[in-house]
C-alpha cells in the first residue's frame, strides 16, 4: 500500500517549471566536471528528521500526526515506517539514506531485547534496500537521549554507561556493516561538561580516546572498513563539548593517534553555533586532510540554537561546492540532509518540498562553483595574491631554508618592506555576485 499515493515521482522538469514538485536544477545524470549530479552530490534523506520528527519543541506538544504512524514504539510499527521510508525516498530519487539506531528500532526492556528489536528491523531496511537500490550512507548510534547518558556516554563518569555505550556502539557497527553502510558517524551528543568542578577533563578525554580505539579494533575485526566520521557540535546540549568545531576534533583525532581511521562530518548550524562560517569549517577540514561528509542545512542567525533547517540559499550552498569540488569530491561520504520541516508544516507533502528545494539549492550551487573554478577567476586571484612566496626570499621562506637571521639580514639590507596590495574583497564579493 503506498504512503504517498498522491506524489508521483519527483522529475527534472528545468528551471522554466511551475510545478512544486519537480527539480528545476537538480538532474541527476547532467554532467558536471567530470561527474554526473548524483556522484558529487551523493543526497541522503536523514530517518531521523524526516520520518522520526513529530513537530515538538520545548515550548509546545506535537503537531504531526503521520497517517502511517501508529503513535507506538513497537517493533511493528518501526518495520512499517521502513516502508513509507523507502517510499518516500524512491519517489525522490535519493540514492542514500542515514538513521541512529534508535530511530529506526526502539530500545527494549535489556540490551538483549534492544538488539532484537535492532536485528528485526535491519531485516526490513536490508530487503528494503535490496528491492530500491537505495544504500546506506552511515550508521550512528544515539548516545545521548537515554537518561543513562545524562553524564556523557564515552565520558562518562560511571563505569558501567560506558560499557553500556561501547555495547550499543558495537551493535550499531555491525548492523551498518551489515547493510552495506559506506561510513558511521560519531556525534558527540552529551560528550562535554557543564561545570569544570566536578569534571576531570583528562580522564574524560582519555576515555575517549581508548573508547574510539575499540571502536576502530572492532571494526577491523568483522572487517568493516567504512570510513570513522566525527561530527563537530560545539554546544547543546553540553554547554562545552568536546567536539567543538573541526580544529578541536582533528587536535583530539591527532592526540590519540587516529588520524588514519577518522575524518570529519561537518554541518552547517554546528559551524555558526560555533562562531564559523560553513566554508571555514569546510575549509579547514579540507586542507587537513579530513573533510569526510557533511550535513545540509542551516541555521536560523535570530534563535541561538540547532534550528535544522533545509538548506535553500545558494550563496551557502555555492560556498560549500567551492570547497568539496577543489578537494575532488565527499565520497564515500556525502550530502546528508540532516533537516526538519517546520512545526507548520505538517502535512506529509511538505517534506517533497523541503528535500526538493535542498537538492535544487546544491545542484545551483555546483554548477555555479564549476562556472567559477572554469574562469579561474578565484584562483587566479588567489595565487596572485601570494606570488612574493614563489621566487625570492618567499620561496626560501617556505622551502624551510630560511632562518630568523636569515632574514633579519635581509631586511637589513632591504630597508622597508614591498607596500602591500588591496584585498579586493567587495570586487570578488561583486565578481561571486555576478554568478549567482
Amino acid at each position: 500500500m503506498e504512503c504517498f499515493p498522491e506524489i508521483e515521482s519527483i522529475a527534472f522538469e528545468g528551471p522554466g517549471s511551475r510545478n512544486p514538485l519537480s527539480f528545476r536544477h537538480y538532474n541527476a545524470s547532467e554532467v558536471v566536471e567530470g561527474r554526473t549530479m548524483q556522484e558529487h552530490l551523493r543526497f541522503s534523506v536523514c530517518y531521523w528528521h524526516t520520518f522520526r520528527a513529530n513537530g515538538s519543541d520545548p515550548f509546545g506538544a506535537a503537531t504531526m500526526q503521520r497517517p502511517w504512524d501508529d503513535g507506538s514504539e513497537s517493533v511493528e510499527n518501526a518495520v512499517k515506517r521502513v516502508e513509507v521510508a523507502f517510499e518516500f525516498m524512491q519517489k525522490l530519487g535519493a540514492p542514500f539514506y542515514c538513521f541512529h539506531d534508535r530511530d529506526v528500532a526502539p530500545e527494549g526492556a535489556s540490551l538483549a531485547e534492544t538488539n532484537a528489536n535492532l536485528d528485526r528491523v535491519a531485516d526490513a531496511l536490508e530487503a528494503a534496500q535490496q528491492r530500491t537500490g537505495i544504500k546506506l550512507l552511515w550508521g550512528t548510534a544515539n548516545l545521548f537521549s537515554h537518561p543513562r547518558f545524562l553524564h556523557g556516554a564515552a565520558t562518562t563518569c560511571n563505569a558501567d554507561v560506558f560499557a553500556y555505550a561501547a555495547a550499543q556502539v558495537k551493535k550499531a557497527i555491525e548492523v551498518t556493516h551489515r547493510l552495506g553502510g559506506e561510513n558511521y558517524v560519531f556525534w558527540g551528543g552529551r560528550e562535554g561538561y557543564m561545570n569544570l568542578y566536578n569534571t576531570d577533563m583528562k580522564r574524560e578525554l582519555d576515555h575517549l580516546g581508548r573508547f574510539m580505539h575499540m571502536a576502530a579494533e572492532h571494526a577491523d575485526r568483522i572487517g568493516f572498513d567504512g570510513m570513522f566520521l566525527f561530527e563537530p557540535k560545539p554546544k547543546e546540549p553540553t554547554k562545552h563539548q568536546y567536539d567543538f568545531d573541526a580544529a578541536a576534533c582533528l587536535n583530539f583525532i591527532r592526540s590519540y593517534g587516529l588520524e588514519d581511521r577518522v575524518k570529519l562530518n561537518i554541518e552547517t548550524n554546528h559551524a555558526t553555533l560555533a562562531g564559523h562560517t560553513m566554508m571555514h569549517e569546510l575549509t579547514y577540514a579540507s586542507i587537513q586532510g579530513f573533510l569526510g561528509s557533511i550535513d545540509a542545512n542551516t541555521g536560523d542567525l535570530l534563535l541561538g540554537w540547532d534550528t535544522d533547517q533545509f538548506p535553500t540559499n545558494v550563496y551557502l550552498a555555492t560556498r560549500c561546492m567551492l570547497v568539496i569540488l577543489a578537494q575532488g569530491g565527499l565520497a564515500p561520504g556525502g550530502v546528508n540532509f540532516d533537516a526538519k520541516v517546520r512545526r507548520e508544516s505538517f502535512e506529509p507533502v511538505d517534506l517533497f518540498h523541503a528535500h526538493i528545494g535542498g537538492m535544487d539549492a546544491f545542484a545551483r550551487g555546483l554548477k555555479i562553483a564549476a562556472a567559477i573554478r572554469a574562469d579561474g577567476v578565484l584562483g587566479d586571484f588567489v595565487s596572485n595574491r601570494y606570488r612574493s612566496f614563489d621566487s625570492g626570499i618567499g620561496k626560501e621562506i617556505e622551502a624551510g631554508e630560511a632562518s630568523f637571521e636569515a632574514l633579519e639580514t635581509y631586511m637589513l639590507e632591504k630597508g622597508n618592506p614591498d607596500a602591500n596590495e588591496s584585498g579586493r574583497q567587495e570586487m570578488l564579493e561583486n565578481i561571486i555576485n555576478d554568478y549567482l
